[in-house]
């Protein structure tokens, strides 16, 4: 009987269907077979006390391990090459405490550019104001008292209307106000840092969703007119990714990448070249738009794109750290 009959033959059963006779399978040697992780991937243990250079360089490299250095050496290249590198961030990472970092990049060269939704000038106003924010949704909501802080919804109102007269964007109006005003904790805020270094720092606004938009004080032709400039500075440095650029988008769900598909399509619609750029989407969740508008559709073809999955107080950390490791 022929080896490919063998393959064929079955075996009845005495009491149950036909079964596949194993006795013809081909086999072949392990050690000539390809194959995707060896002995070189492995992680190593570090001692205590490793330095922590030396506990990302024991990272096995495979997985969120190797997508996390190809990462952090395309943020490298940015800056080597002096392309963007722009951070768009939903508010939750400023609300978990990682501003500083982000200003600590600023200094350092790895972020060039900022691009918050709304929600991200609350919490960076009220860090700024007085040293705390991120109220209980549920405890105000039945009260009607949730969103309605005075100096928040006041304060951050002026700014944007103050901007638009000015004609600055929202994002350059808050930093400017937060800084001018000498609240006291501006330390730590990422738009009045950005003020501070001339970096742009752009807020992108729907309407009805942040608390602001519930006082009074709101005007929403100016939250319009000064967001409205922020696409456009935010496009203008899109235009700019090709040779190197990197933009991740760090926990924003919905408005950011959505945000960031129509500026790389304004763009090449004016005849920017978009070509060897980086995008990443960094998430808890990894969502359907950040992947198709941020990972995929834009570099398809003429860039990179990257996905890591993590808390964004324990990821974007340990970013900085990839990109600052030697």
């Amino acid at each position: 009987m022929s080896p490919a009959a063998k393959k064929r033959r079955v075996r009845k059963a005495s009491d149950g269907p036909p079964a596949l006779d194993l006795a013809g399978v081909s086999t072949y040697p392990l050690r000539s077979r390809k194959s995707k992780v060896g002995i070189k991937d492995l992680a190593r243990p570090v001692p205590p006390g490793a330095s922590i250079d030396e506990f990302l360089r024991a990272l096995p490299r495979q997985l969120a391990g190797i997508t996390l250095r190809e990462l952090a050496a395309q943020v490298r290249r940015g800056r080597t090459r002096r392309r963007p590198l722009l951070w768009g961030l939903g508010a939750h990472v400023i609300k978990v405490g990682l501003a500083p970092l982000l200003i600590d990049l600023m200094d350092r060269g790895y972020v060039t550019g900022l691009a918050l939704n709304g929600a991200g000038i609350v919490h960076d106003f009220e860090l700024a104001a007085v040293g705390h924010t991120s109220e209980e949704v549920a405890e105000g909501l039945g009260s009607g008292t949730f969103g309605m802080a005075r100096e928040t919804g006041e304060e951050l109102n002026r700014a944007i209307a103050d901007g638009a007269r000015d004609g600055l964007g929202l994002g350059a109006a808050v930093g400017r106000h937060i800084e001018q005003r000498g609240l006291r904790h501006r330390e730590h805020s990422l738009l009045a840092a950005a003020w501070r270094r001339g970096l742009p720092a752009t807020v992108h606004v729907a309407i009805g969703t942040d608390i602001v938009h519930m006082h009074p004080a709101c005007d929403p032709a100016a939250v319009g007119t000064t967001s409205h400039l922020d696409f456009r500075i935010f496009a203008a440095q899109v235009a700019r990714l090709g040779g190197g650029g990197v933009y991740l988008n760090v926990g924003s769900a919905v408005l950011l990448p959505e945000v960031f598909l129509k500026a790389v399509t304004l763009a090449r619609n004016l005849g920017h070249e978009l070509h060897d750029f980086t995008t990443a989407n960094l998430d808890f969740i990894q969502s359907y738009r950040p992947n198709t508008n941020v990972v995929q559709r834009p570099t398809r073809g003429v860039g990179r794109g990257y996905s890591l999955t993590g808390h964004h107080e324990l990821m974007l950390p340990l970013l900085r750290a990839a990109i600052l490791s030697r």
